[in-house]
């Protein structure tokens, strides 16, 4: 049985390029399936590299042993096809013109030497990469031409082809017309034919081909994909490059081309010096000095200009990071072992994709990069973290000290560097796995394939509500398969019957078996009703939202707007436990008080924290104070478990999502179920407190939030809001120090009092009037509150404090003007071991020291209206740590 064979022919003209590196690790799932594997370069298509006809030399150092280097046979015998005929026919795409009266005996003459050479190796499968980019449209012809005359060769009509593009017309350095303008009329279109598949390389690129051709039938999306287990332990690296080895190392993997941009490294390099102390910073630049010698001499002047020239390593070409070369030495996979950064500072409108930030993501190794025309839709969009350096169309990125200034972070921050890193990982498992390309060759060569996993449009159709269903429980979930089977045994076991409720699961993007093994465990238990919904906006924020919203659409055409009976929308986390009565006690005392929104009693057990006394004294005393609280003044909804009428939750819109911008794009803010209950109370309308309704906190949430507190900050600082995910980066399990403890209770008690007690009255000044309220504070605190509250309104100039935060000044003044009052009722209600307030920042000390209270009433509305600096937010830790 004779060989399967591969032909990789790349339009790229260049060794060891993004584009020929992507070209084998495609046909590197050729070669596992038995496939001989040819490469043509592409000397013979493109022109401009000057290789036009060149014989292979070295061409083979850094590539696999099973890559054959290959041409097609003759194309030098061509009459008229020379570099001339090429550079004609580009000019006349970019004019429009007429093409040179040789064009079809060219195109012709080309197509049967490619045949004839594919016939000779017995090609039974080709790789075509960016043959649509028009550098050689002759060659694009011909090669159509030799797909439909050899594809009957190999059999009945089947695909045979894989024809990928990494750069089209409008990625390859649009802004200097280099191909032309849209719309293109000499530029071949890619063909519907039973013998191609083609692949486009991100969903900005399939969007931008089929407006220009929207008939073309086969047009996938395939990532450039990197290989996440392969790992290289850079052993004699540093040495054979003479970089000490206590050194920050940032490396630059790209080819040392002007378009590169490899000079602001340099300049980033002379920025640092001096920044990281104890370690100094070198920069090595991967790349052929012989490819464009004017590059290298003038990167090596300004080096020297700049003082940096001992630090700046020219290490020459590496092999590729994932794939092993046959002639041994270095490769980019022991670079990055070495690299505490990746830097890819490119121009603007150079890159399509940028392959050295997915090997920095895949080797763990944070990067950073310039916001490159293509950076958002290839990795921003995506969640990856990184410092991004703005840059103009006109590819002006000057180095900004906030940049600069987050490089330094990622350096001498190790708990940051780790945290990035994992982060990006993780992600781009997701989206960039080498089994995707294994799944397109698979599929080519009529392999069966395992069924997709579900997405949005693939999932069942969510079921009508059921009769006699009071209550739906929306469970956000995003890699949860871990906790899922505690989760739902709780569910399962409510006290509640299972006729009385079901279950909506929002899939907020996924990576393992969460939707699969939630249907597994829902069918476990008779009786307990499952849908699944899918969003795709990464965030809990909007998962819940897209749950609550279908809930509540759901109710209202099962029911009508005049239904007698109630139904009520009730979120869960998946990481925490219900207790059995969870759902009964919630119905029953939202029937009974018919409030807007029921909230529960969230409780630690403590045997998980056994060992750790100053901790677990910490939270205890957080949750006395909490229970005291909200009994009085009614609390607050946590999506870890609350319930909302839903009539009371279209009445206001539903849950309204914020952004902010974190790494220089925007988020969705976490604080979702906080706001919407300001929202709800601020329409007058109750919230009850629920303490017979009971949710277990998964105790991850402490060792995530003790790890901030420890570093000196809570949920971000200077007045930025960091969103993080809870899940700890390793286990938890020691106990704090003194120290560390009274850090974490005041964090803990800052950010209580002004929520809890504060903020309701604020929004409902009528609970100054209650008589639980007034036993809780005495009536004269509560009559000078209700005389402070609308003054301080009225100095704010708000109309209202239901935008995101607007709350925080008046609460944050409230807290410093009766803060001692506040601390002394809490004391003798909850207990003298809350003792006293957290001492005042200096600047607001020296001024009460003083003794004229009008004066430090004043200088309290400057600190806490002061957003620039950000103190008052930094001092309340924005977000309570238990």
């Amino acid at each position: 049985m004779s060989r399967s064979v591969l032909w990789c022919v790349s339009f790229d003209g260049a060794p060891l390029s993004g584009v020929v590196v992507e070209s084998l690790k495609l046909a590197r799932a050729f070669r596992q399936r038995g496939h001989r594997v040819l490469l043509d370069i592409g000397y013979d298509i493109k022109q401009d590299k000057g290789r036009f006809f060149a014989p292979y030399t070295d061409e083979a150092v850094g590539l696999p042993d099973w890559a054959e280097l290959a041409r097609i046979d003759g194309l030098d015998e061509i009459p008229w096809y020379t570099t001339g005929f090429v550079r004609s026919t580009l000019d006349a795409v970019r004019r429009g013109g007429a093409l040179d009266s040789s064009f079809d005996a060219v195109v012709e003459a080309l197509t049967r030497r490619i045949v004839a050479t594919w016939r000779r190796h017995g090609v039974t499968a080709v790789l075509v990469e960016n043959g649509t980019l028009p550098e050689n449209i002759a060659y694009t012809q011909a090669l159509y031409r030799a797909v439909e005359r050899y594809g009957p060769e190999l059999g009945p009509p089947r695909p045979f082809v894989l024809w990928r593009d990494h750069d089209l017309m409008w990625t390859s350095e649009p802004s200097t017309g280099k191909y032309g303008r849209p719309p293109y009329p000499l530029t071949p279109r890619p063909r519907n034919s039973p013998y191609i598949r083609y692949l486009a390389l991100h969903d900005e690129a399939r969007r931008r081909t089929l407006e220009w051709h929207p008939e073309l039938r086969d047009l996938r999306v395939l990532h450039n994909t990197f290989d996440f287990s392969r790992t290289a332990t850079g052993i004699g690296f540093r040495e054979r490059h003479g970089i000490p080895a206590g050194a920050a190392l940032i490396a630059r993997c790209t080819r040392l081309i002007p378009q590169k941009r490899a000079d602001r490294d340099i300049d980033l390099l002379a920025r640092l010096r001096d920044r990281v102390p104890g370690r100094d910073v070198y920069l090595f630049l991967a790349g052929d000095p012989a490819e464009h010698p004017p590059t290298v001499t003038a990167l090596r002047s300004q080096a020297r200009r700049l003082g940096v020239a001992d630090r700046v390593v020219f290490g020459g070409r590496l092999a590729p990071r994932d794939l092993a070369s046959s002639t041994g030495g270095f490769s980019v996979a022991d670079l990055l072992a070495e690299a505490d950064l990746m830097s890819f500072l490119t121009s603007y409108d150079y890159e399509s994709y940028g392959n050295p930030i997915g090997e920095a993501i895949a080797s763990g190794v944070p990067y950073l990069t310039t916001r490159y025309a293509l950076y958002d839709t290839v990795y921003g969009r995506k969640g990856f973290q990184a410092p991004v350096l703005e840059i103009s169309a006109d590819d002006d990125a000057p180095l900004t000290g906030e940049f600069v200034d987050d490089v330094v972070e990622l350096l001498t921050n190790p708990r940051l560097h780790s945290r990035v890193a994992a982060h990006n990982r993780s992600r781009g498992e997701r989206y960039f796995a080498r089994s995707r390309a294994d799944e397109v060759v698979g599929e080519l060569l009529g392999e069966p394939t395992a069924p997709a996993a579900p997405v949005a449009a693939d999932l069942p159709p969510v079921e009508p509500l059921a009769p006699g269903v009071r209550m739906t429980v929306v469970l956000p979930v995003r890699d949860e398969a871990a906790n899922l089977p505690a989760v739902m045994e709780s569910l399962a076991g409510q006290t509640l019957g299972r006729s009385r409720f079901d279950v909506l699961l929002v899939d907020n993007n996924s990576r393992d078996d969460t939707v699969a093994l939630a249907r597994r465990l829902a069918a476990r238990y008779e009786g307990l009703r499952l849908n699944v919904i899918a969003e795709a906006e990464q965030g809990v924020s909007c998962a819940r939202r897209a749950g609550m919203d279908l809930a509540a659409r759901r109710a209202q055409e099962r029911d009508g707007d005049d239904a007698a009976e109630r139904f009520y929308l009730v979120s869960a986390d998946a990481d925490c436990r219900v207790a059995p009565d969870w759902l009964a006690e919630l119905l029953t005392a939202m029937d009974g008080e018919k409030a807007a929104i029921g909230v529960c009693d969230y409780y630690y057990d403590a045997a998980h924290f056994a060992g750790r006394p100053l901790l677990w004294d910490a939270i205890d005393r957080t949750l006395r104070c909490r229970r005291v609280a909200w009994s009085r003044f009614g609390g607050f909804p946590d999506g870890k478990g609350f319930a909302v009428d839903r009539r009371a939750y279209q009445r206001v819109g539903g849950i309204e999502l914020s952004y902010q911008v974190e790494n220089g794009r925007f988020v969705s803010h976490l604080s979702d179920d906080w706001d919407f209950g300001i929202l709800v109370r601020a329409t007058g309308d109750d919230i009850v407190y629920v303490p017979t309704s009971r949710v277990e906190i998964n105790p991850r949430r402490v060792d995530h939030a003790i790890d901030e507190v420890v570093a000196g900050r809570a949920y971000g600082s200077g007045g930025i809001i960091t969103m993080r995910d809870i899940r700890p980066d390793g286990p938890g399990g020691r106990d704090l120090s003194e120290a560390e403890a009274v850090q974490a209770w005041e964090f803990s008690i800052k950010d209580f009092m002004p929520k809890n007690m504060i903020l309701a009255a604020l929004l409902t000044p009528s609970l100054l009037d209650d008589e639980g309220v007034i036993d809780l504070l005495s009536t004269d605190l509560a009559r000078r509150m209700a005389t402070r509250i609308p003054q301080i309104t009225a100095e704010t100039r708000l109309r209202d404090y239901v935008p995101i935060h607007s709350y925080k000044t008046p609460c944050f003044r409230l807290y410093f003007e009766f803060a001692e009052e506040l601390f002394a009722r809490l004391r003798a209600r909850v207990g003298p071991d809350i003792g006293y307030p957290p001492a005042l920042p200096d600047c607001l000390q020296e001024v009460r020291d003083t003794g004229d209270e009008e004066r430090f009433r004043e200088f309290v509305r400057h600190y806490c209206e002061d957003r620039e600096s950000g103190a008052a937010h930094d001092y309340f830790g924005n977000g309570g740590v238990f």
